[in-house]
């Protein structure tokens, strides 16, 4: 009889229907009617059920109704952690690490500190975090479950899980690197756009490029997902011995949707460089020639994408190159461990310590537009020649401001109206300051000013604040004050003789030239009175300060 090559045939026993396996007999003709098979690697299965045969795993005896006593199935984790396991679960810490710098990150750079605006949205600037997580989450399943891969003896849904995920970190890493270079001409455009937010159109070839090429790199993403991730991954496991993983998993794992899912990336990153090179074409200065281009390219391109971009051309390779080796394929089970891990998990792992490191290191978007706006302020300044007064001068007069004695017309300083006090202070700080100036007709027997008659607002709104002051907070003191300044400006404006009679308000006029012209004969009186009056009899008002004025 012609056997498969993972099939064995049972070893001899004492007669044609007894056979010896590791030393302990059991019927054959029992183990063949149950269709029991012996597999190469150690294994007892009928299609159903499976145990281990090798000691100390062998089982004692063997029931007539096909049930095996004190039998190990073949699915349970029997083996020490060997290599793999050990270096997936290093790189597994590693990851979960990074996990916090993205939290942290995310709660950095997330976080709004200035209006939203339609054109740049909060959630643009957190996609690259959000990716993150999404690829931390997925390294951790398949790393971790890279355990069981090593202690299972019959390799089965283990080494599924863990393909599975780390197709799924793929994926995620790419659009990791994508949002970022993403992003960072976005905020390349909110820079340009802030200082005049009409520089730019709306509905020019620029923006039409925007808004079409997130859709073009992830139409080729879900490409790469769909020709992966919906398939048949039972070949995958068939990995049971040597043979076995020959003729079954590595043809599965080899086949023509994997190579083309890899081609996928090749056209995901090709856009990754094309919307940085979009970004620095339009938002920086411009150079003139295919070698200055080149070398701007070069120039204005930060030091974070000169890092993950080779890196996400890596991942993109090494996909590739697993989709044609399967010797060196993270889907073998026992396949090259310098080669699953440093192509495989590395560079990613790389990409997520540059990106925290870059987010720790940079300001948030909203305060960096702030210090800009201010910078460009202090430069307009400088420039009209206006020097603003710091920041404990204002803390400074506004504590003097909530003293109810500082409250008065006084004069400006340094750009800040300052108030002297009512009722207190010398009457010489009050006469420099101006406040508390009345009309030379009014009486001194009382501390409340006379109304206000002049054009000036702001001397009418001192003169009502000074008389509400003294009615408020009466003081006998200042009071006494007032008035000796007032005698004192009286007395001054005396000096030359007295004071000029009061000018008549245009009301008044109005209604004498009203009268004048109502009532006969008044005009012809009016010129028979001018003309009898010599011209010496008309004294001009002689003015006597700027009071009369």
């Amino acid at each position: 009889m012609i056997l498969p090559r993972d099939l064995i045939p049972f070893p001899t026993g004492r007669n044609g229907s007894d056979t010896a396996i590791h030393n302990v007999h059991f019927n054959l003709t029992t183990l063949r009617e149950w269709n029991y098979t012996l597999y190469t690697n150690g294994t007892l299965s009928n299609g159903s059920r499976c145990y281990l045969t090798p000691p100390p795993y062998t089982p004692v005896e063997l029931l007539s109704n096909g049930t095996f006593v004190n039998a190990t199935s073949c699915y349970n984790p029997v083996d020490p952690i060997g290599p793999r396991a050990a270096t997936g679960v290093a790189f597994g810490v590693a990851y979960g690490l990074c996990l916090i710098g993205i939290l942290v990150n995310l709660n950095k750079h997330g976080r709004l500190h200035l209006p939203a605006e339609k054109r740049f949205r909060p959630i643009g600037r957190r996609w690259q975090w959000y990716w993150a997580i999404w690829v931390v989450a997925t390294a951790f399943v398949g790393l971790f479950t890279t355990v069981d891969v090593d202690r299972f003896r019959v390799v089965g849904l283990p080494i599924i899980l863990t393909s599975f995920f780390w197709f799924l970190m793929q994926q995620g890493a790419m659009a990791l690197v994508w949002e970022a270079v993403r992003h960072w001409g976005s905020w390349q455009e909110r820079q340009f756009i802030d200082p005049d937010p009409f520089v730019l159109p709306d509905d020019d070839r620029r923006s039409k490029v925007e808004f079409w090429l997130p859709l073009w790199f992830y139409l080729w993403l879900w490409l790469n997902f769909f020709l992966i991730i919906p398939r048949n991954w039972g070949q995958i496991q068939l990995q049971r011995d040597p043979d076995q993983a020959a003729s079954h998993a590595r043809p599965a794992a080899t086949d023509a949707r994997f190579k083309a899912a890899a081609f996928c990336l090749v056209v995901c990153w090709l856009t990754i460089l094309f919307s940085l090179r979009h970004s620095i074409h339009h938002y920086k200065p411009r150079n003139r020639g295919w070698i200055n281009k080149t070398c701007g390219l070069f120039r204005y391109t930060p030091l974070r994408f000169k890092l993950i971009l080779p890196l996400a051309l890596v991942v993109v390779g090494f996909q590739i190159f697993v989709s044609f080796s399967f010797a060196n394929s993270i889907l073998n089970a026992v396949g090259n461990l310098g080669s699953i891990y440093a192509g495989g998990y590395g560079p990613i792992l790389l990409i997520l310590v540059i990106q925290i490191a870059w987010g720790l290191r940079t300001p948030n978007e909203d305060k960096e537009l702030v210090r800009q706006r201010r910078k460009r302020g202090e430069q307009t300044d400088r420039e009209m020649g206006i020097v603003r007064k710091p920041a404990w001068w204002r803390r400074v007069n506004a504590a003097g401001r909530h003293d109810p004695s500082d409250i008065s017309g006084g004069g400006r300083h340094g750009g800040t109206v300052e108030m002297a006090p009512i009722g207190g202070g010398s009457p010489r700080a009050r006469q420099d300051s101006g406040a508390g100036l009345v009309d030379m007709s009014a009486k001194p027997t009382t501390s409340t000013p006379s109304p206000y008659a002049g054009k000036s607002e702001r001397r009418r709104v001192e003169r009502a604040r000074t008389a509400a002051a003294g009615i408020l907070f009466p003081n006998p003191e200042a009071q006494a004050a007032e008035l000796e300044i007032q005698a004192a400006r009286r007395a001054e404006a005396m000096r030359e003789g007295p004071a000029p009679p009061p000018y008549p308000s245009d009301s008044s006029r109005r209604r004498e030239s009203r009268t004048a012209t109502d009532v006969p004969g008044s005009a012809e009186r009016a010129a028979g009175n001018e003309a009898v009056t010599p011209p010496a009899a008309v004294h001009p008002t002689p003015i006597r300060s700027m009071l009369d004025i």
